[in-house]
């Protein structure tokens, strides 16, 4: 049970970590999703088939961009043939043109040598948009113009050959526009289609989750209604039946919610009653005048209802009786008998109670018949 609540816990806090996150990070599939993804079908693709076309799709692009690229060679060619080329084809020799200042004037050197190098390598280390090389091609002119004075012949060279290049680039610069807009579109596609797996994934977590902590909330509630019925049980029976059999209890002790007295034990408990000494059958009309306010407990005759009694009453009469008969039973004796009707003879006040007692027990006999034939009452 520990280890499930513990895994549950961590589900949790994995849907609040994504719940929050995602609370904070504005929703741009409106601003990024063109009109086309609004009447598409709603299934959401799996994070395997995603990653499965963004490998597809990445593939699709570079090859797209190997094709703009092989485009862009030719036109480097057609400016690196040119007449006035020569002079940017090679990386600068500073030391042995006795340029020492280039360096500090010139902060990243690039020349036509590289930029072929750059375009061919196989390596990963070779340009990965058409654009880089487009900003190479620039740098080589304007490292030179930059560089040499402006009435000098590589200044005046680098310049036309700079002018010529962009005016080709110009022609070359919407297909890559195109190839640009395409991959921002597709990488917002695939941005919103992996934003919608997320939540799809998390909203199942979250219904999993709850599915299962409605299942833990029942197993709880059943244990807990198993606990109260076993203690229930435990109060009404076990202890009861400690109380019957154990002299240690007192018989005024007052059990939390006990079981409702039979018939047969109703009947028992009236003709025990019969069986006490004056002084008992005393002590027993008290305990019946301690929930009875009413009770006459002291008057000469008394009639006791048993059916009327609560069921606490009975409980504390029987437990009363039981232990009264028991100390009776081993008190007395034949010849202590035969001495006290003779003491009852001799003193009126003994025999007064005897006839009070013959009254009460006449009186409990008879409700015990009226038990006996009308049961069901």
């Amino acid at each position: 049970m520990g280890d499930l609540i513990r895994k549950l816990e961590q589900r949790v806090n994995e849907l609040e970590k994504f719940l929050n996150t995602s609370i904070k990070q504005p929703n741009t599939s409106k601003n990024t999703s063109s009109g086309k993804h609004k009447g598409k079908d709603k299934h959401v693709p799996g994070f395997k088939k995603l990653q499965q076309e963004a490998s597809r799709r990445e593939a699709a692009a570079a090859k797209r961009m190997q094709e703009l690229m092989r485009q862009f060679g030719t036109i480097l060619r057609q400016i690196t043939q040119h007449k006035w080329a020569w002079p940017f084809m090679q990386p600068v020799d500073v030391e042995g043109l006795g340029l020492h200042d280039y360096y500090e004037i010139i902060d990243r050197p690039m020349d036509f040598s590289t930029i072929k190098n750059q375009m061919e390598a196989t390596d990963g280390a070779g340009y990965k948009h058409v654009r880089e090389i487009c900003a190479d091609v620039r740098l080589v002119f304007k490292n030179a113009m930059k560089y040499n004075d402006d009435k000098s012949d590589v200044h005046l060279m680098a310049k036309t050959l700079l002018e010529k290049f962009e005016e080709k680039w110009l022609q070359l610069l919407p297909k890559v526009n195109e190839e640009e807009k395409r991959r921002e579109e597709e990488e917002a596609e695939a941005q919103l289609n992996m934003q919608l797996a997320q939540e799809s994934a998390h909203a199942k977590l979250a219904r999993d989750l709850c599915n299962e902590l409605y299942e833990v909330d029942t197993h709880v509630e059943e244990l807990r209604e198993m606990v109260v019925r076993r203690c229930s049980n435990f109060l009404i029976n076990s202890f009861l039946i400690d109380f019957e059999t154990t002299q240690s209890w007192p018989a005024y002790y007052v059990c939390p919610s006990p079981r409702k007295i039979s018939i047969e034990e109703k009947i028992n408990l009236g003709i025990a009653l019969t069986k006490l000494s004056p002084d008992d059958l005393s002590k027993a009309l008290e305990i019946v005048a301690q929930s009875n306010p009413l009770f006459p407990a002291s008057a000469e005759e008394v009639e006791l209802d048993i059916d009327a009694q609560s069921e606490l009453t009975l409980w504390r009469l029987k437990f009363f009786v039981k232990d009264a008969l028991e100390v009776q039973g081993k008190s007395s004796s034949k010849g202590d008998n035969s001495k006290s009707a003779n003491v009852a003879a001799t003193n009126p006040n003994i025999s007064a109670a005897s006839k009070r007692k013959r009254e009460i027990c006449d009186a409990l006999v008879k409700n015990a018949k009226k038990r006996n034939k009308n049961p069901s009452k």
